[in-house]
């Protein structure tokens, strides 16, 4: 028996911290571990209740932005149109993807709580990317939904009816967790050999395919169709749409009427970069910077994920004259209430 223990140079107690029950196959033992170790900001250990206050603050900015768009679009029958209901489909998801985060992200800068149930960490990982995988595809229906809207104007609610839009936010979902499922049950039926330690504050299907002793390259070409079946395509299409929209401005005659009609894609083309401009940046980190110092890459990744929704309510906010009048209407009509 001690041999074997040193061939999974594993010791007694990591063993204890970390496994729920193994099995010895060909020498090694094979666990399923009881928790999973997640990390903070790589260095910055004893800052770490310091470090909480941002990430309060923003989690405090996303839900207050996100819910004020949510709330506005529900009560103002103005923006009642396709245009806002593809915008709160996109804050609903925005605001999924953060409250995915919050337990593990806070437990860790708030309380010191590194650890995660093995159950856990695959259901954090499953609705995180379920979630991200849903962004894009809204930032794709948002983009059809300018075409119509600058295409053909006079029919735009009609072609864009309230069950079309329900029928293509089910769509979207329903793509994101038929194609997150799989990797689920393929990394849970993984054998693991002792290494638990995460790289982030969350749980990352990149991160967890490290972990396991045996092949992973089934879960690795998975994640990969299912990388270029959404981001990929749907970043595709999104360009198509734009050019569509670009030929379709040429065509207007007048130059006011040009203008008027870019200046509504305005909000779109900022969240669609919010959104992409980290993903890609943080796959050329994980592709060509692994040399370059972990908290870069944890500052990377958190860009990634809270980025967007922090953001993103603030630009449409901004840049939508509607939104706009609509929070100010909804402000004077509370202080007149008062």
């Amino acid at each position: 028996m001690d041999s074997r223990w040193r061939k999974s140079e594993l010791s007694s107690t990591q063993y204890l911290q970390v496994k729920s029950h193994y099995v010895i196959s060909n020498g090694s033992i094979e666990f399923t571990p009881a928790t999973f170790t997640l990390v903070g900001i790589p260095g910055l250990e004893a800052e770490h209740i310091w470090i909480s206050i941002p990430f309060c603050l923003m989690y405090i900015i996303i839900f207050i932005g996100n819910g004020i768009i949510l709330h506005i679009i529900r009560i103002d029958l103005v923006l009642h149109q396709p245009m806002y209901f593809f915008l709160a489909m996109l804050a609903l998801v925005e605001l999924g993807v953060c409250a995915s985060t919050i337990p593990t992200v806070l437990g860790i800068f708030l309380f010191g709580i590194h650890d995660i149930s093995f159950g856990g960490c695959l259901l954090q990982m499953f609705s995180m990317h379920s979630f991200t995988l849903m962004e894009s595809g809204v930032l794709l229906a948002m983009s059809v939904d300018r075409f119509v809207a600058i295409y053909s104007p006079l029919r735009y609610t009609t072609i864009l009816t309230i069950p079309r839009i329900t029928g293509m936010g089910a769509t979207i979902a329903l793509r994101s967790v038929m194609l997150m499922l799989p990797l689920l049950f393929l990394l849970k039926g993984l054998p693991f050999c002792g290494h638990n330690t995460l790289s982030h504050s969350y749980c990352l299907h990149s991160d967890l395919i490290k972990l396991p002793c045996a092949d992973t390259r089934p879960n690795s070409i998975l994640g990969l169709f299912v990388v270029i079946s959404t981001f990929g395509l749907d970043s595709l299409l999104i360009v198509v749409s734009y050019m569509l929209i670009l030929h379709t401005v040429l065509g207007i005659a007048s130059g006011a009427g040009r203008w008027r009609a870019l200046n509504t894609c305005v909000s779109h083309i900022c969240a669609v970069l919010v959104y992409y401009v980290p993903m890609i940046s943080l796959s050329l980190f994980h592709r060509f910077g692994r040399h370059l110092p972990p908290l870069l890459q944890t500052i990377m990744a958190n860009a990634y994920l809270f980025f967007p929704p922090m953001v993103n309510p603030i630009i449409y906010s901004i840049k939508t004259k509607e939104i706009r009048n609509s929070i100010f209407r909804t402000l004077s009509r509370k202080r007149n209430e008062v």
